[in-house]
């Protein structure tokens, strides 16, 4: 004989209560009576149920959650307000018994409070009123959850931004992020934020700092003047965060690309990185500015902003001439313009000729460096054939294992590349032997 409904919720057998609920809801109605049993246990599960089920719970359900929202035990009533949460709009009518609960003295219950009524997602003036102060609460949890629930408002919750720009100021990172994340959620319609938010990309919590670009990156078109004007700001995280959302937006706007030029003058490292990561970000337009900027660059900074460069891809190919040219005045980063050659000279004899004369540079990483870029361009550098044929004989292992490779991609089937490459199969270095092995076999087979 199976064991009673009541039995069930007294043993916490929550699993079998569902089971039977999902077999026949007509066990719902059984439920709900038992909320207002005498018994703890019974009308805890109970009221945890018709949480679990949702709004499959019914309208019916909610009055009767709602009385246990003054039950004495504190356990029911932060479980009352948990399931009414769940059980999402229909809920509407407990909002204000909900909204009571702010004053408890059980932290626990007011997070399940300012939860629910996000999940409830009417902004009624006693909800709006509720989240405000949870906005204030003593618990940094119960904080961080109101100014999450008020996202979920969405559009509603407009009046509630300058509640939010406050907390954007708490000591406390989660309420921070989470202020952030309702701000942005609330929709593109917040220009009035941006002055606040600019100013919170001072936060000294990077995880604020990641939410607010994103933020003003949502907003879009509007915050770029704002985001112009702090690019001369003090602070270089101030600096680095514009110049972030500057290519997070990704407009293609001339006052946009020079001014992020400007900053790869910055002096600050990471603000200069940032500002070519940016241009990257804005593609084919940005390159002339950072051909332009590569001219008078430094080693270093030279490095990333070739880097940038390879990251637009093809896109960037009007780049090829310069960086061909660098080859001859700019040898402390030619292994980098052998990488970003390999990206975007893709059918460029330019860019293959480039790579051929680095074939026979002095130091192996670059001769490495060429070696890939040539196999990456594949059969459109068959020109270049003769000199990775040299490369078989380097004294580097990684030199003529990346040559091996690129005789394959490359994949001119002629007797003296087959035999060269057999040659390599005896290589005293295991991987150059797979790579010389793999490279017949493409080559022999077409591919």
């Amino acid at each position: 004989m199976s064991a009673s409904l009541e039995q069930l919720l007294r043993d916490a057998r929550i699993d079998l209560v569902l089971s039977r609920i999902e077999k026949d809801e007509s066990v719902i109605k059984e439920v709900i009576q038992n909320v207002e049993s005498n018994i703890r246990s019974v009308k805890f599960n109970s009221i945890l149920v018709l949480g679990e089920i949702g709004e499959k719970s019914g309208s019916n359900a909610v009055p009767v959650i709602t009385r246990c929202l003054k039950d004495d035990d504190w356990s029911i009533r932060r479980e009352a307000a948990r399931s009414l949460g769940k059980i999402g709009p229909l809920s509407e009518p407990a909002i204000t018994e909900l909204s009571s609960l702010i004053t408890d003295e059980e932290s626990t219950i007011r997070l399940a409070l300012v939860s629910s009524l996000g999940k409830i997602g009417k902004a009624s003036p006693e909800s709006i009123k509720t989240l405000k102060k949870g906005l204030k609460d003593k618990n940094e949890l119960v904080r961080a959850e109101a100014a999450k629930a008020i996202g979920l408002f969405g559009a509603e919750a407009f009046d509630l931004i300058p509640d939010l720009m406050n907390s954007l100021k708490d000591p406390n990172w989660i309420v921070r992020v989470s202020s952030a994340h309702s701000i942005s959620d609330i929709g593109k319609g917040t220009v009035k934020t941006i002055p606040t938010l600019i100013q919170a990309l001072e936060d000294r919590d990077w995880r604020v700092r990641y939410r607010v670009v994103d933020t003003l990156t949502e907003i879009g078109e509007p915050s770029i003047p704002e985001l112009l004007k702090v690019l001369s700001h003090k602070n270089k995280v101030v600096r680095k965060g514009a110049v972030e959302a500057l290519g997070e937006l990704g407009f293609e706007d001339p006052k946009i690309i020079d001014a992020l030029s400007i900053m790869l003058k910055d002096k600050k490292e990471d603000v200069r990185g940032k500002a070519a990561d940016s241009l990257r970000s804005i593609g084919k337009k940005a390159v002339p500015s950072l051909i332009q900027a590569l001219q008078t660059s430094k080693s270093k900074m030279s490095v990333v902003i070739i880097s940038s460069i390879g990251g637009i891809g093809l896109d960037a190919s009007g780049a090829i001439p310069q960086l061909v040219s660098f080859l001859n005045n700019k040898s402390k980063i030619k292994v980098s313009i052998a990488r970003t050659l390999g990206k975007i000279g893709l059918n460029s004899s330019e860019a293959v000729e480039g790579l051929k004369q680095l074939l026979y540079d002095p130091k192996p990483k670059v001769r490495r460096e060429a070696a890939l870029a040539l196999g990456k361009i594949g059969n459109y550098a068959e020109s270049a054939v003769d000199g990775l044929l040299y490369l078989l004989n380097d004294k580097k292992p990684d030199v003529r294992w990346r040559a091996t490779e690129a005789l394959g991609n490359i994949g001119i089937n002629n007797p003296k590349i087959i035999s060269s490459l057999q040659l390599m199969i005896k290589d005293e270095c295991d991987y150059v032997c797979e790579s010389a092995d793999d490279a017949i076999d493409k080559i022999t087979e077409g591919h």
